[in-house]
């Protein structure tokens, strides 16, 4: 299988201020160690950022920038969205075709809204799926906390199969691209 990772939505407006999303700083971390070894294997790596008007992750402002922290090389690949679908009226899935990707890896933000619906539309189109567990997070909802987000669509994700191709969850540490 010929290997993509996608980072979705990690953008400093999700990092900062009131809606920060839980253990960013964490998350971050994880995501720069998935991208290295996915560079280390010759796997595209895709920045998904989410613009939308202004006042709220206004496109090339500093909320809509690549979060601090977040290392980005000058051979990653960037998509543009303005809903929680990352394929949804944007080239993403024409440029996996272009490259021969069959299988996606998948981290970023937030596990509720754009993991969640980026990945099943993946399934949708035919991508296996691997989801870096320890590598997306949410910022909660007056329901559930963010580690109970994260947990529930780790296991909800890796329990659909009607799809055909499926979600295979994997830790940061674990995780292996070959080459």
């Amino acid at each position: 299988m010929k290997t993509a990772l996608l980072i979705i939505d990690v953008q400093q407006g999700l990092c900062e201020g009131d809606g920060k999303a839980f253990a960013s700083d964490e998350v971050i971390a994880h995501i720069n160690q998935v991208a290295a070894k996915a560079r280390q294997a010759g796997a595209p790596v895709i920045f998904v950022q989410h613009e939308s008007g202004p006042g709220y992750l206004e496109y090339a402002s500093r909320a809509w920038q690549l979060a601090d922290g977040l290392q980005a090389g000058p051979e990653d690949l960037r998509v543009r969205k303005t809903t929680p679908d990352s394929f949804l009226g944007t080239g993403l899935h024409e440029l996996l075709q272009r490259r021969n990707i069959t299988e996606l890896i998948v981290c970023g933000m937030h596990s509720e809204f754009c993991i969640d619906t980026t990945t099943r539309r993946a399934l949708a189109l035919g991508y296996p799926v691997r989801l870096v567990e320890d590598a997306h997070t949410s910022a909660g909802n007056a329901v559930l906390s963010p580690q109970q987000v994260v947990q529930h669509h780790n296991l909800t994700l890796a329990n659909i199969s009607s799809f055909g191709p499926t979600v295979r969850l994997v830790t940061t540490q674990a995780l292996q691209i070959a080459a």
